[in-house]
């Protein structure tokens, strides 16, 4: 790999910019002496690229209003362009960009695999401007560590899009807080309350009525085409909102608040796969050029609606636990479980805290989890002998007169093999969760300045030739090796599904269980077939929050087990 600078790994991050500069390090400085030039002779061009580019890039069709977009962006770029350059820094290296525009024009879409290719060129530290944001991108497990576990108190902080701080009630929640206080007081009520494992266990109950109940619907729709993804996603909304509130609400008044639930939950998932140019310059946010954070605005009250309408169910009927016996006390649902503990603790969260948690949990586990097994079905499709395998030690562990259990999952080594493989070749948010930096430090000797976005390629990590034999190849087989016992936990940087450090995905513990049964749940119920004249699922990858199928995963089942009565 011809890497512009070799990351041996040796080198530690020394927080402080001064330290860097007291270091014998050359300080050689590329001076963009040629810039103004450029600007002035290239300004109508620019004009007219800038135009053409957010029209393409970020789906803006503005007519007029699209020429006054260009000239706010080149004024305030230009302006970005000097000041943040005025004083000479060692960055990383990277490609050269544009004025105002920086390196936008040259990216490919699939942003994942386009920052694997030139951190060939350029290392595996890079450097890119995407519009007057300067971004830092990683690419080997030695830097994941350096960033994730060994220094992250300087990059533990989150680079919020704007649409997602309306969304997440000005990142009240857990998963785009400041890692401050308060975020420490947010993660130990997830961790001891919600996702730990008695409450998990005492939750089962309610996940596995939704795993079957998505069962029998596919059973409901044998012989006919399936949208897996529109499936799983539909399935994991009913998980989740069943955890949350499935013992509050019942009958017509939940069906009702979880269908608009749902419908409001896919329309901001769909708007945050929109670039906005409030991220891109954020001097522009104000204006909100495209109305993105006006339509999350929207959909923002009428979840709070929705909330609010739950929330004073539950205190109307009274159900705060008092004087409910031990028994029932093991089958509440979340919602009874944080009023209770709000009651309990005077308060230790406020309601704004507890929907954006409870947010939280939704975009932990809904789309991330629908993508994970689309993944496995599209490659197991394309490997019917994996397929077949899968299902056998389905047969084996589980019988072909019984449902998928939880407790059959750790019994299944070869599905969650398959399991991990799917979120080695295909992680759900390939560059992570975006950092910040908090301070100005160096990284391998170039000068990270405060403030700057950083981004881990888990992406291209998972696929680098040195750590992987095959890399592009799906292969569960790897995993039952004894030399390579990799996990979630964030441990081993080759494999970084969830991130690692202080700011791992807080949702593993669901996802750990819910994604195997799922999809152990499909194999196990159902055969598959593809739909006459599709030979071979196209496997094309499309960059966004999550990492998605280009085109969706549609397949037809057909049910597998003789006892047909198990499936109503």
């Amino acid at each position: 790999m011809a890497y512009g600078r070799r990351d041996t790994g040796k080198s530690p991050i020394r927080s402080g910019v001064g330290q860097w500069c007291s270091s014998n390090l050359p300080k050689t400085v590329v001076r963009h002496n040629s810039q103004a030039v450029l600007m002035s002779s290239m300004v109508h061009r620019l004009l007219a690229m800038a135009s053409s580019f957010w029209s393409q890039w970020c789906n803006i069709g503005y007519g007029g209003a699209g020429l006054f977009v260009s000239f706010a962006v080149i004024a305030v770029g230009a302006i970005s362009w000097h000041i943040l350059r005025k004083e000479s820094l060692a960055l990383p290296p990277g490609p050269r960009g544009m004025p105002v525009l920086g390196n936008l024009p040259f990216l490919h879409p699939d942003l994942h695999s386009c920052f694997a290719k030139m951190a060939q060129k350029y290392g595996p530290v890079m450097r890119l401007w995407l519009g007057n944001k300067l971004t830092v991108v990683l690419s080997s497990p030695s830097l994941a560590k350096e960033v994730l576990r060994d220094n992250d108190a300087i990059f533990a902080d989150r680079d919020t899009p704007i649409a997602m701080l309306t969304m997440t009630y000005g990142g009240s929640g857990l998963i785009w807080a400041r890692c401050d206080q308060n975020w420490r007081m947010l993660r130990k009520v997830w961790v001891g309350e919600m996702l730990s494992k008695v409450s998990l266990d005492r939750l089962y109950a309610l996940r596995h009525r939704e795993v079957w109940d998505s069962m029998r619907r596919i059973y409901a729709n044998a012989g006919t085409s399936v949208n897996v993804n529109e499936h799983t996603f539909s399935a994991m909304i009913n998980v989740i909102t069943s955890m949350l509130w499935g013992r509050t609400l019942e009958g017509e008044e939940r069906r009702h608040a979880d269908k608009e639930f749902r419908q409001v939950v896919w329309e901001m998932f769909d708007l945050l796969t929109k670039p906005d140019v409030s991220d891109l310059f954020p001097v522009l946010a104000p204006l909100d050029i495209q109305g993105k954070n006006s339509k999350m605005k929207k959909l923002g009250s009428r979840l709070d609606r929705i909330f609010d309408f739950i929330i004073n169910h539950h205190e109307v009927k009274g159900l705060s636990m008092e004087g409910i016996e031990n028994k029932d006390r093991e089958h509440k649902d979340l919602l009874q479980i944080f009023l209770q503990n709000e009651e309990g603790s005077k308060g230790i969260l406020d309601k704004t805290q507890l929907k954006a948690l409870f947010l939280d949990m939704v975009a932990a586990g809904t789309d991330t989890a629908s993508s994970a097994v689309e993944w496995a079905m599209a490659e197991l499709m394309n490997k019917p002998e994996k397929m077949e395998r899968a299902q056998k030690e389905l047969e084996q562990v589980v019988g072909m007169n019984n449902m998928v259990e939880e407790t059959h999952l750790p019994k299944l080594p070869f599905l969650n093999a398959v399991v991990k493989e799917v979120l080695r070749l295909h992680p759900p948010g390939p560059f992570l969760v975006p950092r910040r930096t908090r301070e100005p430090c160096v990284l391998r000797g170039y000068t990270i300045p405060s403030g700057t976005q950083v981004l881990v390629n888990a992406w291209a990590i998972h696929r680098d030739p040195e750590f992987w034999d095959s890399p592009s190849e799906f292969q569960p087989e790897r995993f039952l090796s004894g030399s390579l016992k990799c996990d979630y936990s964030g441990n081993d940087f080759r494999y970084l599904p969830f991130g690692s450090g202080r700011r791992i995905c807080a949702g593993v513990p669901l996802a750990e269980r819910i994604v195997p049964h799922i999809l152990a749940s499909m194999l196990h119920l159902f055969d598959w077939r593809l739909p006459d004249g599709v030979n071979g699922v196209d496997l094309t990858e499309k960059f966004g929050l999550v990492l998605r199928k280009a085109t969706p995963f549609v397949a037809i089942p057909k049910p597998r087990l003789s006892n047909l009565d198990l499936y109503t």
